[in-house]
């Protein structure tokens, strides 16, 4: 009885983990990067940038709000629902009028399980005033 309960064990410690993996469903996104980087950019220089993402679960997933940290920066996010395996993006537009480093964030959250369905992109790079033809 003894041996049984040790065999069953292992076979559910060996199998149990690969099981329990193939039983998680849902959307699931995922992307190569966490930022949006513009760069050393001139003021007033072309404002959008493109964060790209994936799909990767099972099911559709929906953006379902994405919210920049302040004015200077404002997302679109797709409307749609991406399905499974699909990819999408977000376009980012920061006001390039205002000199200075960029350090701002857009929150991102999503229809995937709670506790995963937030996701936070850094917005970075620096305007710098327009060089005039003096100066080049």
């Amino acid at each position: 009885m003894k041996h049984i309960f040790v065999i069953l064990s292992a076979v559910f410690l060996l199998d149990g983990p690969a099981t329990l993996a193939q039983k998680v469903t849902g959307p699931k996104l995922t992307y190569k990067e966490d930022f949006v980087d513009y760069g050393e950019i001139e003021k007033g220089a072309p404002r959008e940038r493109v964060w790209k993402f994936k799909n990767e679960g099972t099911e559709p997933l929906i953006i379902q709000s994405a919210v920049g940290s302040c004015g200077c920066t404002v997302p679109d996010p797709p409307k749609a629902p991406i399905p499974p395996g699909g990819e999408g993006s977000i376009r980012i537009n920061y006001d390039t009028e205002r000199v200075g480093p960029i350090a701002k964030t857009v929150t991102i959250t999503t229809n995937e399980p709670e506790g995963s369905n937030t996701h936070v992109i850094k917005v970075k790079g620096n305007v710098v005033e327009k060089k005039t033809s003096e100066s080049k």
